[in-house]
């Protein structure tokens, strides 16, 4: 599907990092063949494929035997990439659940009516708008690497990003497709393909455990991404305290050393959560920044969308942010 391809193999002084190209300077082909294309769950029209490499031209990228370093800043783009496309899916599925709710009417008046519906479109926007947020906030740190501390925050917050936002999308969307009922589980809706498409970017470019393992190296190997983590957070100091309380609890998590592996998805969840809820503290509207940080950060929460405990009239608001207005 591409033009050109970055391949690692193996050289004489090990694992090298190659750029493949698809056509040649005398516009034939490259040869190489697809043994097969990978039945996918979802995310058919981006094809995966086993290929077997017989004469094929490489030429190679980086120094020979440092394959891996060499490609990791592709991996970097293509994580943040991951982050936008859940951020999009997510904020795409919202928008139809609130569209639906806003015009299908049932048990007397619509469904945007009903205060249990408020609060699930509500909490569905809450983590709508918080994974924009972060999502937003590591572009703008990629857009400045040659600042030491984005480059810093973006070691450590990409990670944290792809772990939290991308396994947060599939329930997410599964939430919003049971707004709409039967109508959300039949393909016409265009929901189904989305849930389908929901677990794609959490597997791609290292899975949960990979990324959680990913920011514990950057912890031991590269302190200032822990101070850069540590002001950015700072950054929204006492503009919540469930905030600040979950920030201190977090750098508790990091003193003990022995369990730092074993509990390393834990640890990356609350750091997701506290950037998260510090961006929303200083750039969200009040009722959005409490929401989150009342259950994100709250000693209760379960995971449960639509459990918040947020007034009628903020839930209200939310929600209307959230849906589209269509003139």
């Amino acid at each position: 599907m591409n033009d050109v391809f970055l391949m690692l193999a193996q050289a004489p002084d090990g694992l090298t990092c190659f750029v493949v190209p698809r056509a040649l300077s005398d516009a034939g082909r490259n040869p190489f063949d697809i043994v097969r294309l990978k039945d996918k769950l979802g995310n058919r029209a981006n094809a995966s494929a086993e290929l077997e490499l017989d004469g094929t031209l490489g030429m190679r990228l980086g120094e020979e035997g440092r394959g891996i370093r060499t490609i990791i800043e592709m991996v970097a783009a293509t994580r943040l990439d991951c982050v936008l496309g859940s951020t999009a899916l997510m904020r795409h599925t919202l928008n139809e659940a609130a569209w639906h709710v806003g015009h299908r009417s049932a048990f007397g008046g619509t469904l945007a009516d009903k205060p249990l519906m408020q609060n699930v479109i509500a909490d569905l926007a809450v983590e709508a708008e918080a994974a924009t947020a972060l999502a937003i906030r590591l572009a703008a740190a990629v857009d400045a690497a040659d600042d030491p501390h984005e480059a810093a925050l973006r070691r450590i917050a990409l990670p944290l990003a792809k772990f939290w936002v991308c396994k947060r999308a599939p329930g997410f969307v599964a939430e919003a497709l049971e707004c709409l009922g039967g109508n959300g589980y039949v393909e016409d809706s265009g929901l189904p393909l989305r849930y389908r498409e929901a677990p794609v970017n959490s597997v791609w470019e290292g899975s949960g455990n990979v990324n959680a393992l990913d920011v514990l190296r950057a912890l031991a190997r590269e302190p200032e991404a822990l101070s850069a983590w540590i002001t950015e957070v700072g950054r929204a100091r006492g503009g919540d305290e469930r905030l600040d309380r979950a920030v201190d609890d977090t750098l508790a998590l990091l003193g003990d050393t022995g369990s730092l592996e074993v509990g390393a998805r834990r640890l990356a969840g609350r750091m997701a959560a506290c950037l998260q809820g510090a961006l929303l503290v200083r750039f969200a509207p009040a009722e959005v920044a409490d929401a989150f940080c009342g259950s994100r950060l709250g000693t209760s929460y379960d995971g449960t969308y639509g459990a918040l405990t947020s007034p009628a009239a903020d839930l209200r608001a939310i929600m209307g942010r959230a849906t589209p207005v269509v003139p």
